[in-house]
């Protein structure tokens, strides 16, 4: 079996990998049948020469790859007929952007494997960078509290190393006594609560963080449990709340009452309600001033990420009154950081992270003959044809 670790070809450029060299080596010694090859990148976080090192093959030969392994989109002109590929695709939800792309795929006779739907067998997901985001986010924001109130300027995460460096340079700061919401305990969430926790800010339950006042910065991590409630009243729980998330209505506005600073890590599914309006942000009573919007759903959840944002540009204002953009320095503005790509930004981390979980998950699929089924369910075309587990894309590709 021979793998390719194609060159990343999307604008804006992306400097992660899926494997790394140390990664690749791995890879080797594990399976002896196999093979690498990196196509040459001028862009990579570890250039061409970290392969060659540790004595990997790097060439413009990815005709010869049987896998070819990228991480953000192919463009349509460098796709090569008759292999197979993973990356991010963002088609499994019908991104309009990417209708062509799944067409061309079809076309071509690729077996597309998207890096999403890599899942066990209870569905959950096996590879992705949530961690990175989380951490990169939660960095973002305080950068973005900073620079709204003049209290101090961080450098830009894109800047420093590794997580260790953003959490030494967030110890350096002097933070007013603010209170911080993080919503989510997944990978996003719990990335974001480790820089929190790094900085050594303290966390204080929900109760607390309602009800009393502190002489120090603190924050409170939610989940859907807090943030929403039945619309009968009936207690409910997260699998109900997944379930059924049309019964529930958002209860977050008693958080937004008292929180200086929002960090949104949580995952946001079809159909379920709003954590704030665009008219709770007009509410005299709404506190916040700063949301750093990791998950990013544009017009979404989070009413006042009304575009997402970039990482040489990160923030923007939202005016609660007009809906619309303006300074985010502006007193009544609410600053927001809606980067879409965080874990861009700590390239050497997340791919690192990411190949580690691909090396244990991914892998071994290609040499047991998939006894889990982890290759079946993430493949989305064969033989010029959707597979039956994404049949449902049938009319967006039609």
């Amino acid at each position: 079996m021979k793998f390719g670790i194609i060159r990343e070809r999307k604008n804006p450029p992306d400097r992660r990998v899926v494997l790394s060299p140390k990664a690749c080596q791995k890879v080797l010694k594990t399976y002896p049948q196999a093979e690498i090859i990196v196509e040459p990148s001028p862009i990579r976080a570890y250039d061409d020469d970290s392969y060659k090192e540790v004595g990997i093959v790097v060439a413009d030969k990815m005709n010869e790859c049987d896998v070819l392994l990228g991480v953000k989109e192919v463009p349509i002109e460098a796709l090569i007929p008759n292999k197979k590929y993973f990356f991010f695709s963002h088609t499994i939800k019908k991104q309009p952007y990417n209708k062509k792309l799944l067409r061309a795929i079809l076309d071509k006779n690729i077996e597309l494997y998207d890096h999403e739907v890599i899942t066990n067998i209870k569905e959950q997901r096996l590879v992705a960078f949530g961690r990175y985001a989380g951490i990169v986010g939660a960095y973002n924001g305080f950068r973005t509290y900073g620079l709204k109130y003049g209290l101090y300027e961080l450098p830009k995460a894109n800047d420093l190393p590794d997580q260790a460096a953003l959490i030494s340079e967030l110890k350096k700061i002097k933070l007013p006594n603010i209170k911080v919401l993080l919503t989510g305990r997944g990978r996003v969430g719990n990335g974001a609560r480790e820089m929190l926790d790094g900085m050594e800010m303290r966390r204080v339950n929900v109760t607390e963080y309602l009800e009393e006042e502190f002489d120090e910065p603190v924050y409170c991590q939610i989940d859907t449990g807090e943030y929403n409630k039945r619309k009968d009243g009936v207690r409910g729980n997260k699998a109900d709340f997944f379930a059924h998330p049309e019964e529930y209505r958002s209860n977050f506005f008693r958080f937004a009452k008292v929180s200086d600073l929002y960090i949104a890590g949580h995952f946001y599914g079809q159909g379920a309600p709003y954590l704030y309006t665009r008219e709770d942000a007009k509410h005299p009573d709404f506190k916040i001033k700063v949301v750093a919007d990791i998950s990013c759903d544009i017009d979404g959840p989070v009413a006042s990420t009304i575009r997402p944002s970039t990482i040489a540009d990160p923030i923007y204002g939202y005016d609660p009154e007009t809906g619309e953009e303006t300074d985010y320095r502006k007193e009544s503005a609410i600053a927001v950081m809606a980067v879409d790509n965080l874990p861009c930004e700590l390239p050497r981390d997340a791919s690192e992270g990411f190949g580690e979980a691909f090396m244990k998950n991914v892998i071994p699929a290609f040499f047991n003959d998939d006894k889990d089924g982890v290759l079946q369910r993430a493949r989305m075309t064969q033989q010029g044809k959707l597979t039956e587990r994404y049949s449902y894309l049938e009319d967006y590709v039609s």
